[in-house]
């Protein structure tokens, strides 16, 4: 919200509230599938989807993986719901549950995360990875959801820009291996707004 330091009693309420209202009103939805990936010239193949993931970050990112989870979560269009509503009215509101729903959505892929491989075999992975990570396109959000078939089980879809409908939504690929893996860079290192980033220039990061 762009706070420095310790937000005030003002700021702490509005946070308070947007998280209250927040966990009374979403449902979160994930779906995954697991796949089998080659790493070839033309980039990382993975079974579920046509075409290739392409760029040196996946290819680095996946390397020593023969298999691979995609995950795609959603808050839900009561999110986006929420916030539009609140910024009738409430600006600032709006803009606290929109920062408490940036949150939500990371917190679901965690113990979207956690479920998976409680079931799955599963020995060593990677970190999460996602379209518009470091040099992976964007334009594979739809390929990702075809793949899921995320719009009939989750209500999931893209815009002909690339961007997630419901905005506080998250595509992703998860490496898996048999034996140790290099997890990749994450967070800034492969952010592409490292360069211009608000977070970076007041000193702190995003933490994602």
């Amino acid at each position: 919200m762009g706070v420095k330091g310790e937000p005030d009693s003002a700021v702490s309420e509005l946070l308070d509230r947007a998280e209250k209202q927040v966990r009374e009103v979403l449902r979160p939805k994930y779906v995954y599938i697991e796949t089998d990936i080659s790493i070839t010239d033309e980039g990382v193949l993975l079974g579920a989807m046509i075409e290739p993931l392409t760029g040196d970050d996946i290819r680095r990112h996946l390397k020593g993986c023969d298999k691979a989870v995609l995950l795609a979560a959603t808050l839900s269009q009561e999110a986006d719901k929420l916030i539009r509503q609140a910024a009738v009215t409430n600006m600032a509101y709006s803009l606290a549950l929109d920062c408490i729903c940036s949150a939500a959505i990371e917190q679901v892929c965690e113990r979207a995360e956690e479920e998976i491989f409680s079931k799955l075999s599963a020995p060593y992975r990677t970190w999460r990875f996602s379209p518009g990570y470091g040099d992976l396109p964007l334009t594979l959000q739809r390929g990702f959801l075809l793949a899921l078939n995320a719009q009939r089980r989750i209500g999931l879809t893209v815009t002909d820009s690339s961007l997630l409908i419901p905005s506080k939504s998250v595509t992703a690929v998860i490496g898996i291996s048999d034996v140790q893996v290099t997890k990749g860079s994450r967070g800034c290192a492969v952010c592409t707004m490292k360069d211009s980033c608000a977070y970076r220039l007041s000193g702190n990061i995003c933490k994602k």
